[in-house]
């Protein structure tokens, strides 16, 4: 090969390797459920304790990790007399949270337990943390914004919304609140970011029945809508146990993770949650799987080694069971 024709192949070797985006490794999100910082988790944080210690390493160990903050976390606001319960989490607990969540969704029918002026604190508090609130806003628009996560070079767009009442919390066109979850525009989020470019998207829900293990109609349908709408992956909590694992048209539906941080259950269904792992890449899910949480009596989660949860990866609509290691 002459040195000319040697130098113009390495013009188009160099152009080739620019070309290629650069992180192209999968992309490992890890979701966890309810996530609730007042009453025995927040006491034990009071104490100088720490209700995710057990699980740290594993939260700081994913690109990327995603909860459901089942509390607003404020020291303003007043008690909602329609509620049976009303949590609020002393703005300590926010140490406890950095560095271990990225995102937390705030769709949940107790964001807004001391109203408006709690939730907009919360939400003050978690980006002074650097941690992104999603699935809820200073109004209607900003409820409904997905979370964006470019990691990888991969595009992921997570939307979360809360279908359980009380429907007042839900924002409206110049008030705060969290996104509710109405088909049609959920339907019109999913396409619209597709349209804004997101490779994947994960709607993330607060759905479902209290203490039911199979997931209702409701969710089903809506599960599949989402799906068929071009939903990639579906991740749903809010019953406080976990539910049924599924596939639809090839896409894996996680019905419920159940809780993970929340004290008060005395029933060993609800004091069992699961963690989710799940890896992306382009092409959609590469694997992914389950870890079992036993919750203690200050609503902290432990991991459970030799139990067995579902798991599954690429191209096998089968859900497998999988020892925890």
């Amino acid at each position: 090969m002459s040195r000319l024709r040697a130098c113009r192949w390495l013009v188009v070797a160099l152009g080739l390797a620019l070309a290629i985006p650069a992180g192209a490794d999968p992309l490992r999100l890890l979701f966890v459920g309810d996530v609730m910082l007042d009453d025995g988790p927040g006491r034990l944080i009071g104490r100088g304790g720490d209700p995710l210690a057990a699980f740290a390493p594993l939260l700081q160990d994913a690109d990327y990790t995603i909860g459901n903050l089942e509390c607003p976390i404020a020291t303003q606001g007043q008690a909602l007399d329609s509620k049976i319960f009303s949590f609020r989490a002393d703005p300590r607990v926010l140490a406890v949270l950095k560095g271990r969540f990225d995102a937390l969704a705030v769709a949940n029918n107790h964001s807004g337990d001391y109203g408006q002026v709690a939730f907009l604190e919360t939400l003050d508090h978690l980006a002074g943390q650097g941690i992104a609130a999603f699935g809820g806003g200073h109004n209607l628009q900003e409820a409904h914004q997905a979370l964006w996560i470019v990691r990888n070079g991969l595009r992921v767009a997570v939307l979360a919304y809360n279908e359980f009442k009380p429907r007042s919390f839900e924002a409206g066109p110049d008030w705060p609140g969290v996104a509710w979850s109405e088909d049609s525009q959920v339907v019109a989020d999913i396409r619209a970011a597709r349209a804004a470019g997101a490779d994947l998207v994960i709607p993330f829900m607060h759905w479902g029945w209290e203490r039911e293990s199979q997931p209702s109609e409701r969710q089903r349908q809506l599960a599949r809508t989402m799906i068929d709408a071009g939903a990639d992956l579906v991740v749903g909590g809010h019953p406080h146990v976990t539910q049924t694992v599924e596939y639809y048209q090839g896409k894996l539906i996680v019905y419920s993770l159940g809780n993970f941080v929340f004290d008060g259950f005395a029933d060993s269904a609800a004091r069992t949650g699961w963690v989710l792992r799940v890896t992306l890449d382009k092409g959609g899910l590469l694997s992914w799987e389950t870890l079992a949480a036993q919750i203690d009596d200050d609503g902290s989660p432990q991991p459970q080694a030799g139990v067995a949860t579902p798991c599954g990866r690429a191209g096998d609509t089968t859900v497998r069971e999988c020892v925890n290691r």
